[in-house]
């Protein structure tokens, strides 16, 4: 009856945490533990210093998305790869891939360069649903790459689940690379391949010169931020402070494209994200504690353990669960409610906790575009004014490339755990 209920809420569009919340405490309630260890949960939130990288990378990424970084980016990687076969296509990969990492949000992407880089993709005679279908997909490729927010909220998630062998923010970043570079290449093979016959534009080092001097200020960033990470010279939340205040210093007292004024509005937005996060990932850590008390994931596994024998088999239909859950929640959403479900099942069937946050990630970030309710297919339809129908045609060549980059991720595990050496 009460599950019954939950689903009623949900489906009547209760919030998502109150969902959540009230299904944890019913469940603590029925086992007659005192509810108070729901506000015990949220404390132990506010105690972990990994969880200031969250709204200070935030933060950090809608300051850049309310400036003219966009701009500066495009034009940078366009002076640079401009000169190859299929350069512009290669540029739109590259610009919407750095520019999500930073921002977290696939959605912002497409909003934010797609009226820079369709109407140019066009303009270079790219033909309308390969643009389309370009701008979409690109949208979602920087999930993988270091200071995305999903990174850093599954290993918070799964750190509260202490399955053997720790698992750190850092091993996620490293854990991405290969896999993101993976998906970059394929579809960069294929921009390549489709674009073969068109003219090319000479390489112009005065240009290129103009682009770098224009985004002088916004191009150490990465470098600043990943190489104190990796160099052991910054904490991660120390890295998330670095990057904030750089960024405000940038956008808002050198190149002044974010006034004083506006700064509390952008500060707002962009906390009004974290504390959907927070509330969200309180909950759910209460909800996670009940279910493992109640040893929900192991009678779990031990059902599915029934019907599927093998880790191969499991990894099948791991992927297509992923790819339906894709279309019907938003990445934070499906990180809090289904990893900690998983992840106890996934560990007995020897998956490493990095390698299917790999795997985990990159089903989402194809599930954004998924039809026939991915979240991307619909914001592209809005902001370039096209049927969803054109755009289920113009995305289906790329997603086809991205679920064999997905295929290729699952069952080669090396690529995600070479790197974090697990």
């Amino acid at each position: 009856m009460m599950l019954v209920l939950l689903l009623a809420m949900a489906l009547l569009g209760a919030p998502l945490f109150a969902v959540i919340a009230a299904s944890a405490l019913w469940g603590f309630y029925s086992e007659e533990v005192d509810l108070s260890v729901l506000a015990i949960e949220f404390f132990r939130l506010a105690e972990m210093p990994i969880l200031l990288a969250i709204p200070l990378f935030t933060f950090a990424g809608y300051l850049l998305s309310e400036s003219k970084a966009a701009d500066r980016l495009v034009n940078l990687t366009s002076a640079l790869l401009g000169w190859m076969p299929g350069g512009l296509g290669l540029v739109s990969l590259a610009a919407c891939a750095l520019f999500t990492a930073f921002t977290g949000a696939s959605g912002v992407t497409i909003i934010a360069l797609g009226a820079l880089l369709y109407p140019a993709l066009r303009q270079a005679g790219y033909g309308e649903n390969f643009g389309l279908g370009l701008v979409t997909t690109s949208g979602s490729l920087g999930l993988l790459f270091a200071p995305s927010l999903p990174l850093i909220l599954y290993a918070i998630v799964a750190q509260q689940m202490a399955l053997g062998e720790p698992l750190s923010v850092d091993q996620m970043f490293l854990a991405g690379i290969l896999p993101g570079l993976l998906m970059l290449l394929m579809l960069g093979a294929w921009v390549v391949w489709t674009s073969r016959d068109h003219a090319l534009t000479a390489f112009d080092g005065r240009t290129a010169l103009r682009a770098l001097w224009a985004a002088r200020w916004e191009v150490p960033l990465p470098i600043i931020v990943l190489g104190g990470i990796y160099s052991g010279f910054f904490a991660i939340s120390e890295a998330a402070a670095v990057t904030a205040l750089y960024v405000l210093i940038v956008e808002v007292g050198i190149y002044r494209e974010v006034s004083l004024r506006y700064l509390p509005e952008v500060m707002r937005k962009s906390m009004v994200l974290v504390g959907a996060i927070l509330m969200i990932l309180g909950v759910s850590l209460a909800s996670t504690n009940y279910m493992i008390d109640a040893e929900i994931p192991t009678r779990l596994f031990e059902t599915i353990r029934e019907h599927v024998d093998d880790k191969l088999t499991f990894l099948i239909l791991l992927n297509i669960f992923l790819l339906i859950l894709g279309t019907m929640l938003d990445i934070f959403s499906a990180l809090v409610i289904m990893v900690p479900l998983l992840l106890p099942i996934a560990v007995r069937y020897g998956i490493d906790p990095v390698h299917l946050g790999i795997i985990f990630l990159a089903n989402m970030q194809i599930g954004y575009f998924t039809p026939p309710v991915g979240m991307n297919l619909f914001i592209a339809s809005f902001r370039f004014r096209k049927s969803v129908m054109q755009l289920y045609r113009a995305t289906w060549p790329f997603f086809l490339i991205l679920l064999a980059a997905v295929l290729i991720i699952t069952y080669v595990p090396a690529l995600s755990l070479w790197l974090p050496g697990r």
